[in-house]
């Protein structure tokens, strides 16, 4: 079994439907999930759907030029100023981060696909943007594809998802969770947000 964290194990998950009915409304939107699941899609379609401030956690967080990391205290900053904000999504992993962001959430989109589904999706990024800067990621930091971050997808469920939930649980059981578990189901609460249904 590839998945660690079973839904019944988080506090406040609810169907796809129900998702969107939220999602209609909200004002702070938080999307997790494994890299190359296509997390920054979803909250860049969001974000243009519900007029939200889109902020990407590699590019205006977490990054500076050149693949060097911002210093956590800054970054820890860069994160408040924005969840400060009236309406926002975020799109982002950093368990640690979470009691900072889960608080002032109105809903979690986790993008939860099979591994090998966020294996093709990061190989396919690195295809298409091999060499250059992809729109989501900070100025000089060009991107990369090595056996440490593919170790990292293929152990995400097992290292990752615990973390998430963990969080959840501690800082965010008022915040309901959707959990997206293919492309598929991303295009279904995409079409009932932009139908109001």
């Amino acid at each position: 079994m590839e998945q660690s964290v079973a839904p019944q194990a988080l506090p406040y998950v609810v169907d796809i439907e129900t998702g969107a009915s939220i999602l209609k409304n909200a004002e702070r939107v938080l999307i997790v999930g494994c890299s190359g699941t296509g997390k920054s899609t979803l909250a860049q379609a969001v974000a243009e759907l519900r007029d939200l401030v889109y902020v990407s956690m590699d590019r205006d967080i977490f990054w500076l030029p050149g693949w060097k990391q911002r210093p956590r205290a800054e970054a820890l900053a860069l994160i408040r100023q924005a969840v400060d904000g009236p309406r926002w999504i975020i799109d982002g992993n950093s368990p640690s981060t979470l009691p900072l962001r889960l608080p002032r959430t109105d809903i979690v989109l986790w993008r939860r696909p099979p591994r090998w589904v966020a294996l093709s999706g990061v190989v396919r990024r690195w295809l298409r943007f091999r060499g250059k800067v992809r729109p989501e990621m900070a100025p000089g930091c060009p991107e990369q594809l090595d056996w440490a971050f593919l170790r990292y997808i293929w152990t995400f469920e097992k290292q990752e998802a615990p973390q998430f939930a963990e969080m959840l649980g501690l800082h965010g059981k008022h915040v309901p969770v959707v959990m997206l578990r293919s492309y598929r189901e991303g295009d279904e609460l995409l079409a009932r947000l932009r139908d109001g249904r």
